[in-house]
């Protein structure tokens, strides 16, 4: 999934607002990435950024303001999903891509969903990223289906989903272990057995 870390680079081109936007987007990821929810502050990020503090609260009001931007930014990468031939590969793809973004020290993934539990404001921004990530990856399910690798046309993609990624976050974000390199594809494959067993099936008159 997206990388709310991705740098400016990897954004629209814009003009004299969008280089500012960039900027300070990019001090709020310092910021945050090196001090945490805790040490994250207007003039901190205004002093990094090479902004004047007015142009910063004037457009982004507080700390919650530059919080939710950062989150949206990252939906604005232009990312596509991973397309390697088998709904296991994809899987597996996708969970190394999740993988690595939790286990670079320091992570800003890892420090952003801190910053959720601290910001009311961050954490309906990320609920919405979120949402629309997952939206985003239905197409590898759609994909298995018309390959034949799942059993019907009625498999519920995002609890598939959710059941491939989250041993990722459980073990490097929860329990705070060491990085398993087997386990990108190890959740794929356990995912991909329970789905062709029909584990996220679901009745036409249980998806309306």
């Amino acid at each position: 999934m997206t990388d709310p870390s991705a740098t400016t680079s990897e954004r629209r081109p814009g003009g004299r607002s969008a280089r500012i936007r960039a900027q300070v987007l990019e001090a709020v990821r310092a910021e945050l990435t090196e001090s945490g929810h805790e040490g994250l502050t207007m003039e901190g990020v205004a002093a990094r950024a090479g902004v004047h503090r007015t142009t910063v609260y004037r457009r982004w009001r507080d700390v919650g303001g530059l919080l939710v931007d950062v989150v949206d930014a990252a939906g604005e990468i232009d990312w596509q999903p991973p397309d390697t031939g088998t709904l296991r590969g994809d899987l597996t793809a996708l969970n190394q891509q999740i993988q690595d973004s939790l286990v670079v020290r320091p992570s800003f993934a890892v420090a952003l969903m801190a910053a959720s539990f601290h910001s009311a404001q961050a954490a309906q921004a990320q609920k919405r990223l979120w949402a629309d990530q997952y939206a985003q990856c239905e197409v590898l399910v759609d994909r298995a289906v018309e390959r034949g690798e799942l059993p019907s046309r009625h498999t519920d993609a995002r609890s598939l989903l959710i059941a491939a990624t989250s041993p990722l976050y459980h073990q490097l974000v929860l329990l705070r272990d060491d990085p398993d390199p087997q386990l990108p594809e190890r959740a794929a494959a356990t995912t991909v057995l329970a789905a062709a067993a029909g584990a996220f099936s679901v009745r036409r008159d249980e998806k309306t």
